[in-house]
């Protein structure tokens, strides 16, 4: 029997949902209905379903933001109103992409392909889905980052800069520090360029919280935040810097 988790912020679509899960009735258990993408991740973390009806654009937190803090997604199959996520979701691997209103039919074989879906597939098709949400070209309007079963959403504005951490990225902000499992070559790639600098191999900054730019030895340097921090600047992030600033 295969956990299953409905996550989507439509009451009308979740019903729909259940009725057609009922021809599954011995091998789908519905264990959680969820109207936004914070209770829904707490159902996830609750039942670690098998198995979740996620819809993309929802209140809070959207689908994507809400796959990225799963640690180990299960399988999805996507629910949405607005088909130009279409190519993405199929792109990204996902199980299927249900476009509203889909019918019983279209619905039975989007689940029984996950149905056949085996433990090794699975696992490959969502690393490789989590993968491609980080690598979307999009710009970030926001982070989400999590401390223990809790969610944060962090205005860009809120934060200092990232730092990296080995395989992670340490993100200072005005709530405190957080580590998440990402790149800085991830968010020097989708942070906007005109708010955020790649200072040093280690660091990307927020340009605004900028106080001073201190003058080292060997021509090197450093950048003072408005919060007192320091941080180190090498000689390719002080041309970078010149550029944006307009020295």
């Amino acid at each position: 029997m295969i956990k299953a988790v409905i996550i989507d912020d439509e009451k009308l679509a979740t019903e729909i949902i259940q009725n057609y899960l009922q021809a599954f009735a011995n091998k789908i258990e519905i264990k959680a209905i969820c109207h936004n993408g914070f209770d829904g991740y707490k159902a996830i973390q609750q039942y670690q379903p098998g198995l979740i009806f996620l819809d993309i654009q929802m209140p809070k937190l959207t689908g994507f933001e809400l796959l990225e803090l799963m640690e180990e997604p299960p399988l999805i199959i996507f629910t949405t109103a607005y088909d130009q996520f279409a190519l993405k979701a199929f792109e990204q691997n996902a199980v299927d992409y249900l476009l509203k209103p889909f019918s019983q039919e279209r619905f039975e074989q989007a689940v029984n392909k996950a149905l056949q879906i085996n433990q090794k597939e699975e696992n490959s098709n969502l690393q490789k889905l989590q993968q491609d949400v980080q690598e979307d070209k999009q710009l970030l309007e926001r982070v989400v980052v999590k401390t223990g079963h809790k969610i944060e959403i962090l205005k860009l504005s809120q934060v200092h800069y990232f730092k990296a951490e080995d395989d992670y990225v340490s993100i200072v902000a005005e709530k405190g520090k957080f580590l998440k499992q990402a790149t800085m070559k991830y968010y020097e790639r989708h942070l906007p360029p005109n708010e955020f600098v790649r200072v040093h191999r280690s660091y990307l900054v927020n340009v605004s919280l900028i106080s001073q730019v201190e003058p080292m030895e060997k021509s090197s340097h450093l950048v003072k935040l408005r919060s007192g921090e320091k941080l180190p600047v090498s000689k390719s992030g002080y041309q970078k810097l010149k550029e944006l600033l307009g020295w």
